[in-house]
């Protein structure tokens, strides 16, 4: 699919992954809505973009302020593409450190915000591309963000792990489902990249991270994943797909 001329929303768009897609978006002349939480710094990353990009401050699980996100995308052009970048982890052990079960709560937050909050997006998004004219034989493309901790979490991970091997198991379902309405659905599983999220840790840790690397023995950067998200809006035959890009990393236990 060519997104010249058309409108993508990009949901954890103003930083990392999101960030580095809405610059590529931008360069393939998309109009691109971030759609982030209001703390985030959506509104001077859109202005740092330029003209063809616009902030909604939007949690992933809200209904209404997404649906504002896709109405601003397509007040812009039709609405043909969809990056879902949003999601973030916090840790989770089955029996704590004294004893006691791991929290129920804190999984559930995890869990609701990467899997319910992709559902969410991706059936939203899906409901305006079928309005959509077909071009080129498609009327959408929809690229989903899993983790290769949906093939080896580690200790601690559970949480995030569950949520997105289930990201995983979705994408093959939600493309078969859209088969018929002509809207792909693929989904990428970034391993260890340089973002916000992993910015987090010391750089200690960071360091031994990418030492584990195979080749190339480094962070994956933002636009690699990018450059991933655009083929797969433009490859006709990926659909259904989960591509790992991770440089060969398989994740030891912890």
């Amino acid at each position: 699919m060519n997104i010249n001329g058309t409108s993508i929303v990009i949901t954890g768009g103003a930083s990392g992954l999101g960030l580095a897609t809405a610059r590529r978006s931008i360069d393939r002349g998309a109009n691109v809505v971030i759609a982030d939480l209001p703390a985030s710094r959506g509104s001077a990353v859109a202005e740092e973009l330029g003209k063809n990009a616009v902030f909604i401050a939007a949690d992933v699980n809200n209904t209404d302020e997404m649906n504002a996100a896709f109405d601003a995308a397509e007040s812009r052009g039709h609405l043909r593409a969809l990056v879902h970048c949003a999601g973030r982890s916090t840790p989770v052990r089955l029996v704590e450190k004294d004893g006691s079960p791991g929290s129920l709560e804190k999984y559930e937050t995890v869990v609701r915000l990467i899997l319910t909050g992709t559902f969410n997006a991706l059936r939203l998004a899906a409901a305006r591309m079928v309005r959509n004219p077909l071009v080129d034989g498609e009327r959408g493309v929809c690229i989903l963000t899993a983790s290769i901790a949906a093939y080896e979490g580690q200790i601690g991970q559970i949480p995030y792990a569950s949520a997105k091997a289930g990201v995983v198991g979705m994408t093959i379902v939600a493309a078969r489902d859209l088969a018929s309405k002509a809207i792909r659905v693929c989904t990428i599983a970034p391993g260890i990249f340089d973002t916000p999220m992993l910015r987090r840790h010391s750089d200690e840790i960071i360091a031994s991270l990418a030492k584990g690397v195979p080749h190339p023995s480094r962070l994956g950067q933002p636009d690699e994943y990018a450059a991933l998200a655009m083929h797969m809006i433009e490859n006709q035959m990926l659909n259904g797909e989960t591509i790992r890009l991770d440089a060969a990393t398989r994740m030891a236990p912890r």
